[in-house]
Formats: C-alpha cells, structure tokens, sequence
C-alpha cells in the first residue's frame, strides 16, 4: 500500500508540475502579444529600431490572429484544454493547488460573456494589423526584403563606415 501511496503522490505531482509550466507559457503568451503591441506603438513614436523586426512582428501577428481566429471559431483555447486536462489527472481536483496557479490563474482568466472576449481579441487584432500599417517591419533597401534589426544595423554602420 505504501508503494502505491509514494506512486500515486508521484503521479498527481507530475501532472500538477506539468499544469503549471502550461500555465506559465499560457501566461507568457498573453503577456507577449500585450506587451508587444504596446512596445511597437511606443517604439514607433520614439522610432525605436527593434520594433520593426519582420520575425518579431510575424510572431506576433499570428499569435493573436491565431486568438481571434479561435474566439469566431467558438473554442476554448488549447493551452486551457491541455491545463485542465493535466489538472484532472492531479486527483481530479482542477483549480485548486500551487502558488503559481493560484496567483496566474487570477491574471490570465476572467468571468465574462462568450461575445466580450470576441469584441475584446478582435479589437486588440485589429489594433495589431494597424501597427503593421503605421510601423511596418522594415525592408532592406536593396534586397526589397523584410530584414531583422540587427541586420539593418549593421548594412547602416558598414554604409556610415566607408563614407
């Protein structure tokens, strides 16, 4: 009895470990596609040049046209599936459990209608798509293709170096 005492244990703490790393990236998720339309606006105006990284931006971009697309659809996020799908294999009880969880759960999940979360997800996309139009990712001049920052850069410091 012991032995399945220690296995079980074992088990609920795997499933309630794997939860709450799926939390996190849930988290970091949210917070990267929050935080980078603020960057991109701020950094437009201040003419920051990282902003306008095409990967950065295209990240991005589909991660919340990837929301907004879900959110039309009618279904439940993935990563909240799979969190309370590991949840339910932690002794069945899905809500209750770490500090992380207590305290991520409170900031990534909200109590509202269905159609407050579309008008919410669509506006911010769309919010998105006007960055792209107002500070698009850079092109390389020469090559008319979208290059990274650093790349920019460094064309710009070898052009200033020669001169």
């Amino acid at each position: 009895m012991l032995a399945f005492d220690l296995w079980y244990k074992s088990r609920v703490t795997f499933y309630q470990n794997l939860a709450d790393i799926v939390l996190i990236l849930h988290t970091l998720f949210v917070v990267f596609i929050i935080t980078i339309l603020l960057l991109t606006v701020i950094g437009g105006y201040r003419q920051w040049k990282w902003i306008r990284n095409w990967w950065l931006r295209v990240c991005h971009l589909i991660g919340i046209v990837f929301v907004v697309i879900q959110s039309w659809a009618g279904l439940v996020c993935p990563l909240t599936t799979l969190e309370a799908w590991l949840r339910s294999h932690n002794g069945g009880a899905q809500y209750e459990g770490s500090f992380i969880q207590y305290w991520l759960e409170r900031f990534l999940y909200f109590s509202a209608s269905e159609w407050i979360f579309i008008v919410v997800y669509t506006v911010f996309g769309l919010l998105v798509i006007l960055t792209w139009v107002r500070f698009p990712p850079q092109k390389n001049p020469s090559t008319g293709r979208y290059v990274a920052s650093e790349e920019r850069h460094d064309k710009e410091t070898d052009t200033d170096n020669s001169a």
